[in-house]
């Protein structure tokens, strides 16, 4: 999951913050509709049948990845970056990306690095997954698929990504929709301790930081990633074959790697590359999103959250918060996909 501690303090002091602060941020920084606005005119067909399974899994050398990905839509559509998190996969998007193809839009789905059919293409690579890293992975994804500029919309760690791209390189980003807000971090900002409740919600992280953690994922990614999924979306009723579906994509040889190291470097328990040291030191400072951007929350996400009025000021575009209803988790993307898909588009337009 993609929360940090930094974001758990911030989202408990700003627990209080009053709806007339919100409102007038809200018109201070140019939101496109209230927060809890319905699209409209969006022209998003009927949701179609759910499909069992993407098409070909297509595969492409992307720096130091050879990636793999999923594509729907027109060749000649705007292009649409969906980016999945952890411990989830593309399927995360199995009816958002016809939702999106059915109206023009040129959908690509890439596994992660250490997800899926994506592999390392040198054994001797760091296995990183700092955020620059996995960040880095997506505009290199972009550069082999010649894609000057693309909306980028994902959850978890992609929706991370999804900031850190729009951040850093906004000439690549059109625009973005990004799940739980704005999810830049640092290790050093880490270092200040949450609030006990916090800290207790983030007890993976802690687990990961042990060897004992790191055995118990490699024995049992299943069952635990299972576990992750029904507390950070507690009223979504998957069954057995939703979950393995995805299961599948933790399969891959680097998946546990990946993972620990994420956590690690997050607390500062692990070292990064030197070659990302001039992006994370970027991103140490909390850079501003200036890109047209739609932020969601589902209202009945189980995972480490802030709360939207902890991160609106950071996006300093067209700019619109939207809390999606009836039990929607974590996974905003799969439960609730025409939400999603709608989101896309509307900012598509902005």
């Amino acid at each position: 999951m993609a929360g940090s501690k930094t974001e758990a303090i911030d989202q408990h002091r700003r627990r209080f913050v009053g709806t007339a602060a919100a409102g007038a941020a809200a018109v201070q920084l140019g939101l496109l509709t209230g927060a809890e606005a319905q699209p409209t005119n969006s022209k998003l067909p009927e949701k179609p049948g759910a499909p069992a399974s993407f098409g070909p899994l297509k595969q492409i050398d992307a720096g130091v990845l050879n990636v793999g990905y999923v594509e729907a839509g027109p060749a000649s559509g705007t292009p649409v970056l969906l980016l999945h998190g952890w411990p989830y996969d593309i399927h995360s998007f199995i009816d958002v990306t016809p939702l999106l193809a059915a109206v023009g839009y040129r959908v690509i789905v890439p596994y992660l690095r250490g997800y899926g059919a994506t592999r390392f293409l040198s054994n001797d690579t760091v296995r990183n997954a700092q955020q620059s890293a996995v960040a880095s992975d997506m505009l290199a994804f972009m550069d082999a698929l010649k894609i000057d500029k693309a909306i980028l919309a994902g959850f978890d760690w992609g929706a991370r990504t999804v900031n850190i791209v729009s951040a850093l390189w906004p000439e690549r980003t059109k625009a973005t929709v990004s799940v739980s807000g704005y999810l830049i971090g640092s290790p050093e900002a880490n270092k200040m301790p949450a609030p006990p409740r916090a800290e207790f919600d983030f007890w993976y992280q802690f687990y990961f930081a042990t060897e004992r953690g790191r055995l118990g994922y490699e024995k049992y990614r299943r069952e635990f990633s299972k576990l992750i999924w029904k507390t950070a979306s507690p009223q979504w009723q998957f069954d057995d074959a939703t979950f393995d579906r995805s299961a599948a994509a933790f399969d891959n040889p680097d998946h546990v790697a990946i993972a620990i190291h994420n956590y690690r470097w997050r607390l500062g328990l692990a070292q990064g590359e030197a070659k990302f040291d001039a992006l994370e030191k970027r991103l140490a400072e909390f850079p501003v999103i200036t890109v047209p951007t739609i932020t969601m929350e589902g209202d009945a996400n189980g995972a480490p959250h802030a709360e939207p009025s902890a991160y609106a000021h950071k996006f300093t575009g067209k700019y619109e918060h939207r809390l999606v209803k009836g039990g929607i988790g974590h996974n905003l993307p799969q439960e609730a996909p025409q939400a999603f898909a709608e989101a896309v588009i509307d900012i598509a337009r902005a």
